[in-house]
């Protein structure tokens, strides 16, 4: 009797499992189709941020040529140049996207770097009450401290992607070439 009703019961979950893992299966949404769709739809928006962040470099650019004045106010120029390495770092950082999609972790800590080096140049360091100054610091820490575990692993940034261009599978491959080397030579003489 124990045996039937447990019996029942698995027959009963293996139902339910195998109906939830194929939800779509007979219905008129494909998972994958629907997957393959958001990923190019997903594509198509990186590109669109590309070219907008493009025509605001260029329309940065103009505007940091043409507002140019002899008495050059540093503060401010050095703030417009800042502002457009931090467009152009962006700008690779979905460049990076669109090849590997995954985030470029050391990439993304640059931008950050830049951006609060950016903000302490417009505001002055002078002009920063101590508790900004202390919190900016730690956070300038923190961001070199990842910046440089970033740079020790450089897989960190390919590892999820699994592309060819991986330091670390490129390794592996050399490798993996190098014993084949080895080994074919040998059995051909083996065999001869």
């Amino acid at each position: 009797m124990c045996n039937e009703v447990v019996l029942i019961i698995m027959e009963m979950l293996m139902k339910k499992r195998l109906k939830s893992q194929f939800l779509f299966c007979d219905r008129w949404l494909d998972r994958h189709w629907i997957v393959r769709n958001m990923e190019a739809f997903q594509d198509l928006i990186v590109i669109v941020l590309c070219l907008g962040l493009f025509v605001i470099m260029v329309m940065q650019l103009w505007s940091f040529f043409t507002t140019l004045e002899i008495p050059v106010d540093f503060k401010h120029v050095t703030a417009k140049i800042l502002f457009i390495l931090i467009l152009v770092e962006l700008f690779r950082l979905l460049m990076v996207y669109l090849q590997e999609h995954s985030i470029a972790v050391g990439v993304a800590v640059e931008v950050a770097i830049v951006s609060v080096l950016r903000e302490v140049v417009v505001h002055g360091a002078l002009e920063i009450s101590w508790v900004q100054t202390a919190a900016i610091g730690g956070l300038l820490v923190i961001l070199g401290g990842l910046l440089l575990v970033c740079a020790k692993t450089p897989h960190m940034d390919c590892m999820s992607a699994n592309t060819k261009f991986c330091p670390i599978t490129q390794i592996e491959n050399e490798q993996l070439e190098k014993e084949r080397e080895f080994k074919y030579p040998q059995r051909c003489k083996d065999i001869a």
